[in-house]
């Protein structure tokens, strides 16, 4: 078993890797919230995570990974204020908040497929999971780390004394910096909702009894109780966007770890963003594309996984189309090597299997592992490997041509041989419509995809 090196936020640094059990890898990825389409910003975490578990795989480990789809909870401002993402996307679309996260789930795995990610073993909706959440609240109540107020029940952070260490926040500057009256109730800025009361009058579809009083779980909540309950803690590696870690992510370590006393979680991975014009992509700004917008565009997703895994998980990438059609190219030409195999006898593979998987073993360093690719000579074999490892269905999507296209082509060489080029013309567009280019040489004529 090849040794394994990943990026750890918990110390900074690049550390090794060692599952608690390697016949039980425990994973846990932050899912979307429902609420409107994701965008390819969106999907390029889990293009990255699906790397990680391929990755895992390959290294003879069996993995059990849970992922969430946030279909409550979620407020317009990561600081408890704000109106829910549901209920905002529902009246937007005339629908109901269920109807809304139906649509939305739907398009997330529909899309999830057409990128060929590896499915996790557990797909949880935060809504299946109300008691778990009450249970946990009640639990960190009887430890002493929340208090009431009118609109929730809030986590008190000062009781937890590590709160802030995993993101580096300095809480006394979060005082010195926030309003003057950042909450009327509230006793700290850095405090949190773990639960939301809703307020006399308040029109809110999602709803619970609790305490006597209609209600519905704080957003950061969920995570912890779906992790308990499907994976047990500490789980080996827990994974999301950079823009998790100050909010998201810190609350989660002080509710799981104040309520269990112990870690959550072993490693902790975080993807930076991709940007658009050099600015992050955001629904708010308008400046979101999704996979379908680039279908339109006459890209696959396949060639925008191509892009993503061109470069590394902890970096932030501009994109752009130009960029995109490059990676097209790269994966065009990379099935042609495959098309070329079907016509050629391959002498010797310069690839090493064993290699790649070191390469990607570092930090998932695909990018790497794609230049090796570029300058090697590769087996059919060799190919089906970097697909278990990347999922770009270079094999699937080159396969060899039919006996009726072989004869269609031998019937232009001769043509070619008699001279007869008006003939010769119209059999070459005759493969174009079928997808099929070819190249005249000394020693016959090869043939390749066009797309």
């Amino acid at each position: 078993m090849n040794n394994i090196k990943l990026y750890n936020q918990l110390s900074k640094t690049i550390e090794d890797f060692v599952p608690q059990n390697p016949e039980n890898v425990k994973i846990y990825t932050c899912g979307p919230t429902v609420y409107s389409y994701p965008h390819i910003g969106n999907y390029t975490s889990y293009i990255y995570w699906d790397l990680l578990i391929r990755m895992l795989t390959l290294n003879g480990f069996k993995v059990n990974r849970v992922l969430n789809l946030t279909d409550v909870g979620h407020l317009a401002s990561d600081a408890d204020e704000g109106e829910d993402k549901l209920e905002k996307g529902a009246k937007k679309e005339g629908k109901t908040v269920w109807e809304i996260a139906e649509k939305y789930i739907k398009i997330f795995k529909d899309d999830f497929r057409s990128l060929n990610l590896v499915e996790p073993q557990k797909t949880a909706r935060a809504t299946d999971y109300i008691q778990e959440d009450i249970n946990l609240v009640d639990l960190l109540t009887q430890r002493g780390f929340t208090y009431e107020t009118s609109d929730g029940i809030y986590f008190d952070t000062s009781k937890f004394q590590k709160y802030g260490e995993f993101a580096n926040l300095d809480l006394d500057q979060m005082r010195a910096g926030a309003r003057v009256k950042f909450s009327d109730e509230k006793k700290n800025v850095s405090d949190f909702a773990l639960w939301k009361f809703i307020k006399p009058g308040e029109n809110h579809a999602m709803r619970w009894d609790y305490l006597g009083r209609p209600g519905y779980p704080g957003w950061h909540l969920e995570c912890s109780t779906i992790i308990k309950t499907e994976l047990d803690i500490p789980i080996d590696i827990h994974t999301g966007g950079i823009d998790h870690i100050p909010v998201h992510h810190t609350n989660e370590i002080a509710q799981t770890e104040a309520a269990y006393d112990t870690e959550l979680a072993k490693f902790w991975l975080h993807c930076d963003f991709i940007t658009i014009d050099g600015e992050k992509i955001s629904k708010s700004l308008g400046n979101t594309y999704t996979l379908a917008d680039l279908k339109d565009k006459e890209f696959s997703p396949l060639d925008f996984k191509m892009w993503v895994l061109q470069g590394h998980y902890r970096g932030r990438r501009n994109f752009s189309f130009d960029d995109l059609q490059a990676a097209k190219t790269r994966r065009l030409n990379w099935r042609n090597r495959i098309a070329r195999l079907y016509q050629e006898d391959l002498k010797n593979s310069s690839f090493s299997q064993k290699q790649a998987l070191e390469i990607v073993n570092n930090n998932l360093n695909s990018a790497e592992l794609m230049a090796l690719i570029d300058n090697s000579t590769l087996s059919l074999d060799d190919w089906k490997y970097v697909d278990r490892l990347f999922g770009l269905k270079l094999v699937e999507s080159a396969p060899d041509i039919s006996d009726e296209l072989k004869e269609i082509i031998s019937k232009h060489h001769n043509a070619r041989l008699e001279k007869n080029y008006a003939l010769s013309d119209k059999i070459r567009e005759e493969l174009a419509s079928k997808n099929i280019s070819i190249l005249d040489s000394a020693d016959g004529v090869i043939w390749e995809y066009i797309d």
